[in-house]
């Protein structure tokens, strides 16, 4: 069974400590995503369909809205991991050229001494975090940048990830986006939110996935674990609570998708999330 040891939550986005024995659904996040090796056997995440080795020595960097999904070789020992998911906003202050905004250059990193010094100081420091630890944003800042920096290093322009993934030219999907976002809770028909927008259900599927990257169905999974997520950090509201109010009809169901989407249990990962980090 999969372990959430400790989530801290902060003005960075959210790093976690996740010990992963089973595979997850594929998936996606608003924040860029990185996934380093902390100990136990290499694994994989497979990224836009393509398996990325995830080991002491590669890590994996996922860009906002790229579809993908942890998947273990050793499924006898879990494989420990550092996590960050880094909002928007932090790229736009990291990024040094238009091009790189909101992005990575490419999926793989490689670890060498540096970042790997990096890595275990920062999963050291995240371990006994609490209550709002400064040095812990420092290093996750150290951390994100580096590999940030590694990942446009020597990219070829055949290399980058293409297309402009988040970009939302067409004002129909826009209109269903905002449409999805409104009724999060509610039972979503997704032909139904084609139609809203003046599209049919093939050219609504057809056109989202050219503008944003990945299908609707993923997309709208993201609003709802983005959502969960939020309440379950707050406090002040029961799981089943959260749950009902996201559209599952029972506690069960909540649990099953936050399990396949975000790794533990919506109880434990509330549970592990400590101090926020400022």
């Amino acid at each position: 069974m999969s372990i959430a040891h400790v989530v801290a939550h902060g003005a960075f986005g959210r790093a976690c400590l996740f010990e992963l024995d089973r595979a997850m659904v594929p998936h996606a996040h608003r924040e860029g995503h990185l996934i380093f090796h902390v100990s136990g056997p290499a694994a994989q995440v497979v990224v836009d369909g393509r398996p990325l080795p995830l080991s002491p020595t590669m890590a994996t960097a996922i860009s906002p809205w790229q579809p993908h999904y942890f998947q273990p070789v050793d499924r006898r020992h879990p494989t420990l991991t550092l996590v960050l998911y880094i909002r928007p906003g932090w790229f736009v202050e990291a990024s040094r050229e238009a091009t790189e905004i909101l992005r990575f250059g490419r999926s793989t990193v490689e670890t060498g001494d540096h970042l790997a010094r990096l890595v275990a100081d920062t999963a050291r420091v995240l371990a006994s975090h609490r209550d709002g630890d400064g040095g812990l944003e420092d290093r996750l800042g150290a951390l994100t940048q580096a590999a940030f920096d590694l990942t446009w290093q020597w990219t070829s322009p055949a290399d980058v990830i293409p297309g402009d993934t988040g970009r939302l030219r067409d004002f129909r999907l826009r209109r269903a986006i905002n449409h999805l976002a409104r009724t999060l809770g509610e039972p979503i028909d997704l032909a139904e939110v084609s139609r809203a927008a003046g599209l049919s259900r093939p050219h609504f599927f057809k056109l989202f996935r050219e503008q944003m990257g990945l299908p609707p169905t993923i997309f709208l999974n993201a609003l709802r674990m983005e959502r969960a997520i939020e309440r379950l950090a707050r406090g002040g509201e029961t799981v089943s609570e959260i749950g009902f109010d996201l559209g599952f009809a029972t506690p069960a169901s909540f649990s099953r998708f936050f399990i396949a989407n975000g790794v533990v249990p919506p109880s434990a990962y509330r549970r592990s999330v400590v101090g926020l980090a400022h």
